[in-house]
């Protein structure tokens, strides 16, 4: 598997702390989607994020307000020790896998690499190397998405960690059919951006603030030296 090219940021670990978000101010997907499935969290919880992200996501919130009052950003997941990392990434593997043999003859071998790529697309590597942190492990990484002023979920156009285009932040920018899609996300994306998160390439519900990618996305010209603030989170 090749290196993201936002492994290679260098990071000035801060030493900032994991504090927990406060989930009475933020609508909250409950239970916790991977800690049904049986990820190992043992006693971290996962509704954790660094200090000073959760600051900017108190401002992103207060910011979406401004826009649209009694909207809250929702919390589907934040911080991911190693193992977890590895859990979901085997999971998401193993739905593809059967997916795929379900749609194919019996004893057609199945393409493992390709399939193994395609979770690499949305999924980082669970490194162990403390150069190249997952960002969710290093508390700078947040999955989210909108519910409205009744508490229903907004519709975004597709699942959160869908496996597919879908998932693209600008997916539907250019469909006829989902302009609606497009301003929700636009809504969720300018909030976040606002307060200083940046958006992940493939996933509209991914922002992160202070690691590497983030570090990497902020990168331009005339600020050709990215570097991250937050690494592995102990």
């Amino acid at each position: 598997m090749m290196a993201k090219p936002y492994q290679r940021i260098p990071i000035q670990e801060c030493g900032e702390p994991l504090v927990p978000i406060p989930l009475n101010q933020f609508a909250v997907v409950d239970p916790h989607p991977y800690a049904v499935l049986g990820a190992p969290y043992g006693e971290r919880s996962p509704y954790y994020v660094r200090e000073g992200v959760l600051r900017a996501l108190l401002q992103a919130q207060a910011h979406l307000q401004e826009q649209k009052p009694g909207w809250q950003i929702q919390i589907f997941d934040a911080y991911r020790p190693i193992a977890v990392q590895q859990f979901m990434v085997d999971y998401t593997y193993e739905q593809l896998l059967a997916a795929w043999q379900s749609d194919h003859p019996a004893g057609q071998t199945p393409p493992k690499e390709k399939l193994r790529q395609k979770v690499y697309q949305f999924w980082a590597a669970p490194s162990d190397d403390i150069a190249t942190p997952p960002p969710h492990s290093t508390g700078a990484a947040i999955d989210i998405t909108l519910v409205n002023e009744l508490q229903r979920v907004v519709d975004m156009g597709a699942a959160i960690d869908e496996i597919s285009e879908r998932s693209y932040p600008n997916y539907f920018a250019d469909k006829p059919d989902g302009k609606l899609f497009h301003q929700h996300r636009t809504l969720l994306s300018e909030a976040m951006q606002a307060v200083g998160f940046r958006q992940h390439p493939n996933e509209w519900w991914h922002f992160s603030l202070g690691d590497q990618m983030w570090a990497w996305l902020g990168i331009t010209d005339s600020d050709p030296d990215g570097v991250a603030r937050y690494g592995r989170a102990e």
